[in-house]
């Protein structure tokens, strides 16, 4: 199986153009990325062969959601473009879960490494309750989709910072977004964190989008942040 990276930098471009051009304008050549919805959906396999091509780690996050035998598939194909990391809801149940090893398994020597994504950390106790009817705490909630993850094969969770213990707690792999540095913006995320308290709530590996994307020195900052997460001294 491979290996998930400590820092992924989130390729939120609009074009593979662009997000080419913007690791080459800064410096980031062979850094991990993250490839999301936005990107892949535009350009395909191209973007997962030029970045390949690169030398960058790729996490494929297309949080798959769907009947098992069409998400077996799919992670088959998925597996065939030779993405490091890919995910699923958990939602989706555990059939469904296991059917996405199977899939792996079956399109690659060395199989990417699996997420299930437990909560979006868009979501809080309240829209929860009041839209996914899930009355549940969102903490029990994140509790039983990574303990349903573990049974079905997964190798570990897509979770805030916050619930990042308790998966530990688990023995899962804890990937966490919504990483800001301590005078960024949460935007659109409601649970959020700097790399130093992910480091210290036990996360594996951290997201990180806008806060490299729109600093004046995204090198700069990548490295700051890729330090204050793995503890490690980096120089730009």
């Amino acid at each position: 199986m491979k290996q998930l990276q400590p820092v992924y930098f989130a390729l939120d471009f609009p074009s593979g153009e662009e997000a080419l051009a913007f690791l080459d304008e800064n410096g980031l050549e062979g850094i991990p990325v993250k490839v999301g919805m936005e990107l892949f959906y535009r350009e395909g396999a191209d973007m997962i062969k030029a970045l390949k091509e690169r030398n960058h780690s790729i996490f494929l996050d297309l949080k798959l959601h769907d009947i098992p035998v069409t998400v077996e598939r799919a992670m088959r194909n998925l597996a065939g473009l030779g993405v490091d990391v890919v995910n699923v809801h958990a939602q989706g149940g555990a059939e469904m879960m296991r059917s996405a090893v199977r899939g792996l398994e079956d399109g690659s020597e060395e199989r990417p490494v699996l997420l299930a994504v437990t909560i979006l950390t868009s979501s809080d106790q309240q829209m929860m309750e009041e839209e996914l009817l899930l009355r549940e705490q969102l903490m029990d909630v994140v509790r039983h989709y990574t303990e349903l993850a573990k049974k079905s094969g997964v190798d570990g969770v897509v979770c805030s910072v916050h619930e990042a213990d308790l998966v530990k707690n688990i023995e899962m792999l804890a990937l966490t977004p919504g990483i800001r540095l301590e005078e960024g913006q949460s935007h659109d995320q409601k649970r959020v964190a700097t790399p130093e308290f992910a480091r210290l709530k036990g996360s594996d590996s951290i997201v990180v989008g806008r806060a490299i994307r729109d600093s004046k020195n995204p090198l700069g900052t990548y490295n700051k942040i890729k330090e204050a997460f793995s503890n490690e001294i980096t120089h730009s």
